[in-house]
């Protein structure tokens, strides 16, 4: 049984979020918990005004998941749904821990007005604050399509443990993916460690195809993973480790992580790194 949790501010593109989650796990028993934060000014749970927030965010949630369960039709998904008071990147961790999560996927781009309350830049917030469970974030009316290949941008970093790499791996594996590992150096010669750390990453991608792909840095490395995308159709979805949340951003003086999630044309998988 795989668990996945979909934040929802119940707008079109976290619905688009939840139907992708759908597809990419259609070959998996999957618990799929749908998250609605509300926020109402008061911390009361008797108070007027926070049972009515309870109330339409529940009954909101509730036909999402009806909406969802008919579109769907997959006997192997259940849907259950979660309604908090909290702060989202609060809620999100504590779902997390208490249902045993496996992958958060959610949109990058959110609604307009009121109901757009953590998507967009917020999206990056999460990813920056939840460094304990792989996140996929998708993109704004991306469609579901079998990702044939996987684009890893690494700069080696460190040598990779094979648990670091397994939700990356096992996404490969499911849909028979080939892992193309982009590398931009960022110096003309390489370190013993980085060697290392190339050395070992092969070792780690055991009998799953890849290839691994060397440019020098030449522009911002999110603008150069973004052309790779751009230049390969085949490419479902960009990998990031997300390296202390900032190693890989004072090495480049660039934010990394943050640049490719707000543009990237495909999905984002940002895999933690365990401290």
């Amino acid at each position: 049984m795989t668990n996945v949790l979909v934040p929802t501010d119940f707008s079109e593109n976290a619905y688009n979020a939840l139907r992708y989650a759908t597809e990419l796990f259609k070959k998996e028993v999957c618990t799929f918990y749908i998250l609605n934060v509300f926020h109402t000014g008061v911390s009361d749970p008797e108070s007027k005004l926070f049972k009515i927030a309870k109330d339409a965010s529940e009954k909101e949630l509730t036909t999402v998941v009806n909406k969802i369960s008919a579109e769907e039709e997959n006997p192997e998904h259940v849907f259950k749904t979660i309604s908090r008071p909290n702060s989202l990147p609060k809620a999100i961790g504590k779902t997390v821990l208490d249902r045993s999560i496996r992958f958060i996927i959610m949109g990058t781009q959110g609604a307009s007005g009121l109901r757009g309350i953590f998507m967009g830049s917020n999206t990056v917030d999460i990813i920056s604050k939840i460094d304990f469970c792989p996140i996929i974030a998708v993109p704004a009316k991306y469609r579901f399509t079998n990702p044939i290949e996987l684009l890893f941008a690494t700069g080696y970093e460190h040598v990779y443990d094979k648990y670091e790499l397994r939700p990356m791996l096992e996404l490969a594996k499911l849909w028979d993916t080939k892992i193309r590992v982009l590398h931009i150096k960022t110096a003309e010669q390489e370190s013993p460690q980085k060697i290392t750390a190339k050395k070992t990453l092969s070792e780690r991608l055991g009998d799953i195809p890849f290839e691994i792909v060397e440019m020098n840095k030449k522009d911002k490395i999110a603008a150069q993973i973004r052309a790779q995308v751009e230049a390969h159709q085949s490419i479902g979805m960009v990998s990031i480790i997300d390296y202390w949340h900032s190693f890989l951003e004072k090495l480049t003086h660039e934010a990394v992580v943050k640049n490719v999630a707000f543009q990237t044309t495909v999905p984002l998988l940002v895999l933690p790194l365990p401290k």
